[in-house]
């Protein structure tokens, strides 16, 4: 399995406040209840945004299946008929433009939330490291298994590099008799998936969520606004802590900063393009984040 950090859906969440929002915090919603709203919204992005399911993949997956169930059964032109309709499927895929090197069949949305505070992950991850200096290895890792929060969406999908290729292989077999051969490849073919997995951190989601607050409560109340803005930072001095961010400092002080200069700005005239800057960069903090950590863990 593989595991990205920068997708379609990832940006989509991160970057773009709104898009995909099913509901909006009431202008006097306690900062509880924007973070709820953020992680309902999230979890039905991520369901309505995943890769849809090809018609034509989960059918080749079918016939292929039926194929399989007939060579079983030795019933050779059941399994030839079922070999052809599975390849027939695929070749509407491929005469596709651009077509995909993977086809999604699957997805899995599993969701991990930390309800503590940065202070709670500073404090865990210091009594991790003293419990290593004393080789207390396991009781560290019942420390740190809790430090995450995320969502993970997981999509299965056909690898069409080998799938084509393993259908033909099958088929020949079958024309010449050979039913074990044709058997133990469609069945290696009918269980190798490619699996991706997309890492959506819930701070951040939390932290454009409270910005996009506290931007529409500046007009109103100015304190509820400020509030907002004092619980982003806390979302992202969060995701700092749980290692989410770039290992440079630098963006994350710009953006804190900004977010300070914010609050003490919110009466001011300009204070709406302080909010547009405000949003701009994160952003564009989101996505150097995301570019960076998908970087790593290619490597």
């Amino acid at each position: 399995m593989k595991k990205i950090f920068l997708s379609t859906l990832a940006a989509s969440l991160l970057c773009t406040t709104g898009i995909y929002a099913k509901e909006t915090a009431a202008k006097d919603a306690t900062v509880k209840q924007v973070n709820t709203i953020a992680m309902n919204n999230a979890k039905e992005a991520a369901k309505d945004s995943r890769t849809k399911l090809a018609k034509e993949a989960i059918e080749s997956l079918k016939y292929a299946h039926n194929a399989l169930v007939a060579l079983d059964k030795k019933e050779t032109k059941s399994a030839t008929d079922n070999l052809e309709k599975a390849l027939g499927k695929l070749d509407v895929i491929m005469a596709a433009k651009d077509a995909p090197k993977a086809l999604p069949v699957d997805s899995v949305i599993r969701v991990y939330e930390y309800v503590g505070t940065s202070d709670s992950v500073k404090v865990a991850i210091k009594s991790a490291k003293e419990l290593l200096n004393d080789y207390r290895v396991q009781e560290a890792r019942d420390l740190l298994l809790p430090l995450k929060s995320e969502i993970n969406v997981t999509v299965a999908s056909l690898p069409l590099a080998t799938y084509p290729d393993a259908l033909k292989l099958a088929a020949k077999y079958t024309h010449d008799n050979k039913m074990d051969k044709a058997k133990a490849v469609l069945s290696t073919a009918l269980s190798t998936f490619v699996e991706t997995t997309t890492v959506i951190p819930v701070p951040l989601l939390n932290a454009t969520d409270l910005v996009e607050a506290a931007r529409v409560a500046e007009s109103t109340d100015t304190k509820r606004a400020q509030m907002y803005l004092e619980a982003a930072q806390e979302e992202l001095k969060t995701a700092h802590y749980l290692g989410y961010v770039s290992h440079s400092s630098v963006s994350y002080k710009v953006l804190d900063d900004l977010i300070d200069k914010t609050k003490h700005d919110i009466t001011a005239k300009e204070i709406k393009e302080t909010f547009k800057e405000l949003q701009a960069k994160l952003k564009d903090f989101s996505a150097k984040i995301f570019s960076s950590r998908e970087k790593r863990d290619d490597k």
